[in-house]
């Protein structure tokens, strides 16, 4: 255990007159065989501690504040043991195993348990008998400030037919595989939290090289902060008045003398979105009549209803029979018996949806059954609006849970204090998908962060790479999953990783696919390679290692080709995409050529790049190795991150100059919804500014990059048209020196919002000179780069950082934007856009409708324009620059 760690609990902890052990070392645990056992606890000052195992006795001594520690030599595995502790009293620990430990960690795939599939293995279930499995269960818990030292509560569970049904499903069947195949006793050690992303498991140090992060875990310390944060989320919170007319109603529409008058027919399964009622958020009430046979009562019955989006309460004759609150969980309900009687019975579902489509999800059970008789509940129902919600702002709610270093603070640090490990399982990434870029630097540092931590350099790591999800794609196409995927592959590049690719194992309509027991298996069979050194053993599917181009092949070289490389099928290989220069990806021929593939299409020549597997859902996906193992998605071609633009056709800056309102109302939330970052060039002292200070701290940590626009927005008043500009405010008054001045104070107004020290700036009406004379040598050493405002393209050639070239735009001319893109991709060049007001704020204004169109047309042409901060393109500009 870390000293840090340790001196962090003493500091916080109370002074105990009676010895005691952190949660983990609890009666039923299973401590790391082989390892040495770093005990710690409290008791009173200077108790003089006794430590009794396996016939063998140590001792120790508190220290004046009653801490104690005592390190025991590595034990062999086995079990069970009794470990006893006296001083003034006596401790007992009882029902010890030494085995293998393992924290199995990240988000909700990992963390859903054996309950949810409860229906796929029930015989799994049945047979759960495994004493020697044990799991310790970590509630969700956060901290913001320290890491933590030991946990509120928890304890040890073994495995058993009752018990499983709460162990996480891909943490049960990996220990399972493991078990069955050593016999060892294996510990699990769940530490995961649905829908968070990586950067809240990892440690502050770990996170010590991204500075954004950095900034953030600091300002989350500041408890004032934080507070003000959750009273925003109350401020923001939409609290829907209860207008539904099917609980107002007298009788409400699910009662047995309800007459049903005015419900029209709809289909389930299916969204109601699709089915007539576009863009409605609210409640809608689902009805039918179904014949029941006299057989199928006077027993339990069981109700399944799919998976229904967003919330439900679902009435059988009248007696509510289940509800849940969110969109994820399976409805699988239970009917009492007595509820359903011989003839007509009625079945009512009040839904309700909160945003996006409403509604039953296709391909998922919808059925009622006794066991040995059913009912296909999948037709036509009948529905009636029960209330229509007023569309919700957009508001990015603070979230502990999400904050970096939080999770690890609370839930993984303690795991670190009290015990070794053989190895980590990871199954995350879901929730940094809307932002794929920096996750393969996230994962990369947890790992380290991970194995410093233990102060182990070999530590296994294991993870799940994301599986298929989402709709099906008929052409080649970009995909942030298929990105996360990529970055989850760099990975491998670390030693002792193993990746168990799930690309077959997921469900086009369900972020949370039922077939958790090969995940766990594919896991396992990393473990057997790395942490227990089976040599031989095929424990990953194909991953490309290499790629020649050939004239118009491309042939692609590959490691873990065990058993030679397959088509799971038997028909031709698919899912491969090739494009030229151009980046535009085509269908392409794969065959299999002994250990390579060769990849071609009619219509490239001369192909520099190869996908394979791209997109959310790459059903069909059908290369795999002789062991049964797929393929992991890939692209293959000159790395982007060295390239100008990223190897796109062109960079587009979207730059939003006055620190309007309208920029915080309007643009962000448009620009959120796409995953664009903006560059936002605040003025400290225009109202915009002051008044929502919170709201532009809120851009700065969502990737909205915060420019230098001085602090009072001088402009030179001689010049024509100038007559707005105030005396005060007169930048041909001002002196060089004070121009400086009133941008380093700018700079550090700035950096109270975003904590950045990198910044650029954009000059005041294009303006660069003051009463003395040009002011840029002056201000150039503060920022990377400054932004004018000459109507034109900047490419490599003439791009000058000093006065970087833009377009300003208004209505008047809002529809050249597409035109300005076009030639920036022809001339390989950087688009910079300035926008003051959008949909109004701003006497030089264009409409929100046209802004937007345009944010659209950059989505939809992804593959061409890199969408990116000033910041961030005058940093990928400057080696092309120099060269």
């Amino acid at each position: 255990m870390s000293k840090k760690l340790l001196f962090l609990f003493f500091l916080t902890g109370h002074l105990f007159a009676q010895i005691s052990l952190p949660k983990l070392v609890s009666d039923g645990a299973v401590l790391q065989r082989d390892e040495p056992l770093k005990l710690w606890g409290h008791a009173s000052p200077a108790e003089k501690i006794t430590v009794a195992l396996d016939g063998k006795q140590y001792k120790t001594k508190a220290d004046a504040r009653g801490n104690w520690a005592l390190t025991l030599p590595p034990h062999p595995a086995g079990g069970p043991f009794e470990m006893e502790l006296k001083g003034k009293n006596t401790v007992t620990v009882k029902d010890l195993l030494f085995g293998d430990v393992w924290l199995c960690t990240g988000q909700s795939n990992m963390v859903l348990t054996m309950e949810r599939v409860k229906e796929k293995y029930p015989d799994e279930i049945a047979g759960a008998d495994y004493p020697e499995i044990r799991n310790f269960f970590i509630k969700t818990m956060t901290d913001l400030q320290s890491p933590r030292a030991d946990f509120p509560d928890g304890k040890w569970v073994t495995a058993s037919p009752e018990t499983v049904l709460q162990f996480g499903a891909v943490a049960y069947f990996f220990a399972k595989e493991l078990y069955d195949q050593y016999r060892v006793p294996i510990g699990i050690i769940n530490a995961s939290v649905g829908g968070t992303p990586i950067q809240a498991w990892i440690s502050e140090n770990g996170l010590r090289e991204f500075e954004d992060l950095q900034t953030t875990i600091t300002r989350n310390k500041d408890k004032a902060y934080v507070k003000e944060q959750l009273e925003e989320n109350r401020r923001h919170a939409v609290m829907r008045p209860n207008e539904d007319k099917g609980l107002l109603e007298d009788p409400k529409w699910y009662e047995t003398d309800y007459q049903p008058k005015g419900w029209r027919n709809i289909h389930i399964p299916g969204y109601w979105e699709d089915q007539g009622l576009g863009k409605l958020d609210g409640v809608v009430w689902y009805r039918r009549e179904i014949e029941v046979p006299a057989d199928m009562c006077g027993k339990d019955a069981r109700l399944f209803m799919g998976r229904i989006v967003d919330a439900d309460h679902l009435y059988v004759n009248g007696q509510q029979v289940g509800n849940i609150t969110y969109q994820y969980p399976p409805r699988r309900y239970i009917v009492p018996a007595g509820v359903l009687k011989p003839g007509k019975n009625t079945i009512v579902i009040r839904v309700q949806n909160q945003a996006n489509k409403g509604g039953f999800v296709p391909d998922k059970p919808y059925v009622l059954t006794t066991g040995d008789r059913e009912i296909d509940l999948k037709g036509d129902w009948q529905y009636k609006v029960g209330q229509a919600y007023e569309p919700a702002p957009a508001y990015p709610a603070f979230s502990a849970q999400n904050q970096p270093a939080s999770l690890f603070n609370a839930m993984t640090s303690p795991v670190v204090a009290q015990t070794a490990v053989k190895g980590v399982a990871w199954y995350q990434g879901e929730s940094n998908a809307g932002d794929p870029g920096p996750y393969a630097g996230y994962l990369k540092a947890l790992i380290h962060d991970y194995r410093n931590l233990w102060h182990r350099e070999d530590l296994p790591f294991l993870y799940v790479q994301l599986a298929n999800f989402m709709d099906r794609s008929f052409l080649p196409a970009e995909s942030n999953w298929a990105e996360l995927r990529n970055a989850q592959l760099q990975a491998l590049k670390l030693p002792r990783t193993a990746m168990a690719a799930a690309i077959d194992l997921g469900e086009w309509n369900d972020i949370h696919p039922l077939n958790k027991k090969e995940v766990g298996r594919r896991l396992a069979l990393g473990a057997r390679a790395l942490a227990y050194g089976e040599k031989d053993l095929p424990y990953s599917g194909p991953i490309c290692k290499s790629f020649e181009i050939k004239g118009p092949k491309m042939i692609l070289r590959f490691d873990h080709t065990d058993g030679g490389l397959k088509s799971a099928d038997g028909e031709p290989l698919n899912q491969f995409a090739i494009a030229g220069e151009d980046r535009k990806f085509a269908w392409a021929d794969a065959r299999i050529v002994g250990n390579t593939v060769e990849v071609s299409a009619d219509n490239i020549g001369s192909p520099q790049f190869v996908r394979y597997a791209w997109s959310d859902n790459p059903e069909g996906a059908n290369l795999y190795n002789g062991a049964g193992l797929p393929a992991s998605p890939f692209e293959a071609g000159e790395n982007r991150d060295n390239q100008l633009w990223h190897g796109k056709k062109a960079a587009v800056v979207l730059t939003y100059d006055d620190a309007l309102e309208v920029h915080l109302d309007n643009v962000i939330p448009a620009l959120d919804a796409l995953g664009f970052k903006g560059t936002f060039y605040l003025s400290a002292a225009f109202p915009g500014s002051k008044n929502r200070l919170e709201d532009w701290k809120t851009a700065a940590r969502n990737g909205h990059e915060l420019g230098n626009h001085l602090l009072y927005h001088p402009c030179d008043a001689s010049k024509p048209g100038r007559s707005w500009v105030s005396p005060l405010n007169d930048l041909s008054k001002y002196t060089t020196a004070q121009l400086a001045r009133e941008s380093e104070m700018t700079n550090i107004f700035l950096e109270s919002l975003d904590g950045r020290k990198e910044r650029t700036f954009a000059y005041t009406c294009g303006d660069t000179e003051t009463g003395e004379g040009s002011f840029i040598d002056a201000v150039k050493d503060q920022f990377v780069a400054l932004r004018g405002v000459r109507g034109q393209l900047n490419t490599v050639e003439s791009l000058n950082l000093l006065n970087v070239d833009c377009y300003a735009v208004d209505d008047s001319n809002a529809d050249q934007l597409r035109d300005w893109a076009e030639q920036a991709k022809k001339e390989n060049a950087l688009l910079v856009i300035l926008f003051h007001g959008v949909g109004g704020g701003h006497n030089i204004n264009v409409s929100l409708e046209k802004h937007n169109q345009f944010l659209h047309y950059l989505k939809e042409n992804q593959q061409d324009f890199w969408v990116t901060t000033m910041l961030d393109a005058a940093k990928n500009s400057i080696p092309f620059i120099k060269k």
